[in-house]
């Protein structure tokens, strides 16, 4: 039986500087570095990895630019708390996005919206409930919503962002500001396609109502059925 030469993995080529990232970032996890903690001077870093000054010197400006470490004065370097979302904050931007990613954002925006109920429903206000309440009033009294989609979308967007604040989560929050290009342009690609854009069979006033009156679960169904022209346009292009 011949042995199978194709189960051979191959040897990566890996910058040193690269190594040396991994290295440090293996002895910070080992011995349970937290934020705040100091780490050793940089020379002291580059005589135990065997390498040059500048060579850990790149290594931990790479880590500086991921956020997990820091310059303090007095300190020296210390371990910070990176910025979860400050690199994909930079780059979400349609104009350096390709349709599928865009799609995928938007879709990731779905599944968000339909799953935050309990979080909703623990953290809700009467205060909030009086926002979404007048967003509607708003949007049902302006004879343009019906037919203008830019008009139309603004309101969309300033009911689901509130909701987003509702959550009282500041990475979710973030997350939908940073979806808002994105989302601006899903929609306008929607309105392209038809000449009146499709409107699920649960309105903005019924799950303002459902906030009010239901619960977790009621609303989760309800914002699913909300969403439903979305989701069918996902079951058109998979057909």
């Amino acid at each position: 039986m011949e042995k199978d030469s194709k189960s051979i993995k191959p040897i990566k080529n890996v910058p040193l500087v690269e190594q040396v990232e991994d290295h440090i970032m293996q002895y910070l996890k080992a011995n349970k570095f937290k934020t705040g903690d100091a780490l050793p001077k940089e020379i002291e870093l580059a005589q135990n990895l065997g390498v040059s000054r500048n060579v850990a010197r790149e290594a931990l400006s790479r880590l500086r630019m991921l956020g997990i470490i820091e310059s303090k004065k007095r300190k020296g370097m210390v371990i910070s708390e990176p910025d979860l979302l400050s690199g994909v904050e930079r780059v979400l931007d349609p104009d350096f996005l390709g349709e599928g990613t865009m799609q995928n954002i938007f879709e990731l925006r779905l599944v968000l919206e339909v799953g935050m109920s309990d979080i909703l429903f623990i953290r809700k206000k009467s205060k909030d409930i009086d926002i979404l309440q007048d967003i509607v009033t708003r949007e049902s009294q302006d004879p343009e919503c019906t037919d203008d989609i830019k008009v139309r979308l603004a309101y969309e967007i300033e009911f689901h962002s509130h909701l987003y604040r509702m959550s009282r989560n500041n990475t979710l929050q973030r997350f939908q500001s940073m979806l808002l290009p994105v989302f601006h342009y899903m929609m306008e690609q929607e309105a392209r396609l038809e000449l009146k854009p499709k409107k699920g069979s649960i309105s903005h006033q019924d799950l303002v109502d459902t906030i009010k009156n239901g619960t977790p679960r009621d609303f989760r169904e309800n914002m699913r059925e909300h969403l439903t022209p979305h989701y069918q346009k996902l079951i058109r292009q998979k057909s």
